[in-house]
C-alpha cells in the first residue's frame, strides 16, 4: 500500500530517507570488492575480465569470445520487428534533433592591442557506454548514451553489456547499438566492465569517458576509476517525483509511479499533492493496476520501501519539498505547470502538463535519460553532447598587449614567490626595448 503522510512534521525525514536509500553499511563492504576486481583487471587483462564474468555472470567465455560479431549484429536485425526497428529509428532521429542543439561551438575574440581570446571544443578519442542488462534490455540507454558521443563527433565509440544465457545479448540492444553508431560490442558487464574501459585489455581498447549506469557495482567502479578516466555521473535507483493538483487524473498519476517503481525495488515514487481525494483515489487506482502487473513482486517493494504520497498546503509548498529532495525525474501535473516551473530550481527533467507522462522522456522525446540522482540535480545535469567534449582555451598577446600587463603580471608572480613567472614576461620586455 502507497503511504499517504499528512503530518509535516515527517515529511522531509522520510524524503531525506528515500534520497539516502543507498547509503548503508553494506557499500564499504562492495567497495572492497570492487576495488579487488579493478586491481586484478588493471594487472591480468582478460585473464581476470574472463574469470569475473564466470563468477559473477555465471557465463564462461573465451577472450576471442568477449567481442559481438559481424555476424550477429547482421542476424539481430532478424530478430526484431519491423515495428520496433521503425520506433528505434524514430527515437534516433528525436535523440539527435535535440542533442544537436546542444553542441557548444568554438569560439574566437579580437580584442584591443591585438589580444586573441577563445575556447576550442573538440571531442575525446574514445568513448566507452556502460548499458546494463539483467533485469530487462535497454535499447532506450543505447541510444542515449551513443547519440550524444556521434553528435559529439567522438571517433571510437565502445560498448559493453552483460550477456545473457549462452553469452547472448538481447537483438533490441544491438540494432540500437547499430543505428547509433556504436563501433565495437563486448558482452562483459559489472565492475570488470568497467575496469576493461578505464585500463584497456588485450581484447578491449582503453577509452577516455565512460558514461551509462548500471548497479551497484559498476557506480563504485566509474567511483573508483575517476580521474584515470572521465565520466559521466554515479548513478543511484531511478525516482519519480509528481506534483498534482485537483485536476490531475489519479489513473494517470498512479501509472506514472507505477513506471518508476517498476524499474527496480530500490526505485522511489513520490507524490506531493494539495488535494486529499486525488490522494486517495492514486492510492486506489495504484492497487488496480498492480494486480497482474508482470513486475509486482519488485514493483510492490519498491512502493512499500520508498513510495510516498504527501498532502500539503499549496503548490509552492510541493515545489519546495521538491526542491529539497531535487528529484531525477519531476512531473507537474497541475493545472497552470508554467506558472510553478520558475519556482523549480533542482531537478534532472522536468515534465509539464497532463499529456506527458516520464515515459515520452525515457523514450524518444529527445532530451536525455540519463539523469542526476540521489538529490545530484542539485549541483549535476544530464547527460550530453558536452559529456564527451572537452575545451582548451585559445590566448594570443601582441608585444604592445604584454606591455600593457607586464607591471601587473610582475606584482602578481612577485606576491606569490614566483620569480621565473615575472622574469617570463621581464626578459621579453627587456628584449623589445
Amino acid at each position: 500500500m502507497l503511504r499517504i503522510i499528512t503530518q509535516q512534521a515527517d515529511v522531509r525525514a522520510e524524503l531525506q530517507r528515500i534520497c539516502d536509500r543507498t547509503h548503508d553499511e553494506q557499500v564499504l563492504h562492495k567497495e572492497a570488492t570492487v576495488r579487488e576486481v579493478l586491481q586484478a583487471v588493471k594487472r591480468q587483462g582478460d585473464k581476470a575480465v574472463l574469470h569475473y564474468t564466470a563468477e559473477f555472470d555465471k557465463q564462461t567465455l573465451k577472450a576471442e569470445e568477449l567481442r559481438v560479431t559481424g555476424s550477429e549484429l547482421d542476424a539481430a536485425y532478424q530478430q526484431v520487428s519491423k515495428e520496433l526497428l521503425g520506433a528505434v529509428r524514430l527515437a534516433c532521429r528525436q535523440i539527435e534533433a535535440f542533442h544537436r542543439q546542444r553542441v557548444p561551438k568554438s569560439w574566437v575574440h579580437f580584442g584591443d592591442d591585438e589580444v586573441v581570446l577563445g575556447k576550442r571544443y573538440t571531442p575525446v578519442d574514445r568513448a566507452g557506454l556502460y548499458v546494463p542488462g539483467g533485469r530487462a534490455a535497454y535499447p532506450s540507454t543505447v541510444l542515449m548514451n551513443a547519440i550524444p558521443a556521434h553528435v559529439a563527433a567522438v571517433p571510437h565509440v565502445v560498448m559493453v553489456t552483460p550477456p545473457g544465457p549462452g553469452g547472448a545479448i538481447n537483438p533490441a540492444v544491438l540494432v540500437a547499438a547499430q543505428e547509433a553508431g556504436v563501433q565495437e560490442i563486448y558482452r562483459i558487464g559489472g565492475a570488470q566492465a568497467i575496469a576493461a574501459l578505464a585500463y584497456g585489455t588485450e581484447t578491449i581498447p582503453k577509452v577516455n569517458v565512460i558514461t551509462g549506469p548500471g548497479n551497484i557495482y559498476v557506480t563504485l567502479a566509474k567511483k573508483l576509476v575517476y580521474g584515470t578516466v572521465g565520466i559521466d555521473s554515479l548513478a543511484g535507483p531511478s525516482e519519480v517525483l509528481v506534483i498534482a493538483d485537483e485536476t490531475a487524473n489519479p489513473v494517470h498519476v498512479a501509472a506514472d509511479l507505477l513506471a518508476q517503481a517498476e524499474h527496480d525495488p530500490m526505485a522511489a515514487a513520490i507524490l506531493l499533492t494539495t488535494d486529499a481525494a486525488l490522494a486517495k483515489n492514486v492510492q486506489l487506482a495504484l492497487e488496480r493496476q498492480l494486480v497482474d502487473h508482470p513486475r509486482r513482486i519488485d514493483t510492490e517493494k519498491a512502493i512499500a520501501h520508498y513510495g510516498l504520497i504527501v498532502l500539503v498546503e499549496s503548490l509552492e509548498a510541493a515545489a519546495e519539498l521538491s526542491n529539497e529532495f531535487a528529484p531525477e525525474h519531476l512531473e507537474l501535473e497541475i493545472k497552470d505547470p508554467w506558472a510553478l516551473l520558475p519556482q523549480i530550481r533542482h531537478a534532472g527533467a522536468i515534465f509539464l502538463g497532463y499529456s506527458t507522462p516520464e515515459a515520452v522522456g525515457d523514450y524518444l522525446a529527445g532530451p536525455n535519460h540519463t539523469l542526476p540522482t540521489s538529490g545530484a540535480a542539485r549541483y549535476a545535469s544530464a547527460l550530453g553532447v558536452e559529456t564527451f567534449l572537452k575545451h582548451s582555451s585559445i590566448i594570443q598577446y601582441s608585444q604592445t598587449a604584454l606591455q600593457n600587463v607586464a607591471s601587473a603580471i610582475d606584482v602578481l608572480a612577485t606576491a606569490e614567490g614566483l620569480p621565473s613567472h615575472a622574469d617570463s614576461v621581464r626578459r621579453r620586455i627587456q628584449q623589445e626595448e
